[in-house]
């Protein structure tokens, strides 16, 4: 199973959460941040649903994710049209080069 970094230890607090199911914590969780628009946890649920099901053994269901969100984003931001892709220029330019990328 991945680590997930960033993540407080069991250990740390005693708050009851330990003694609720994984999906209760799942639930809890998405509704929280439902709730407060928390779109740093949605954004970093969505880079770890995929990993966590490969590392279940569950690769199509992680590749079928993967290719629907890139889909959602697309849809969501319509970021390769007009005025929206240029503000996200500065955006592509950086991950590009972050990831070795040339023209």
């Amino acid at each position: 199973m991945p680590s997930w970094s960033g993540c407080v230890s069991a250990s740390a607090s005693d708050d009851g959460l330990e003694a609720l199911s994984s999906q209760e914590l799942h639930d809890r969780a998405v509704r929280r941040a439902r709730r407060h628009v928390d779109a740093k946890f949605f954004y970093e649920l969505i880079k770890m649903v995929p990993v966590a099901e490969a590392a279940a053994g569950e690769l199509e269901k992680s590749e079928d994710d993967v290719l629907r969100l890139s889909a959602h984003v697309n849809d969501l931001t319509d970021a390769g049209k007009g005025e929206v892709v240029e503000l996200m220029r500065p955006f592509y330019l950086d991950y590009l080069r972050k990831h070795g990328v040339t023209a």
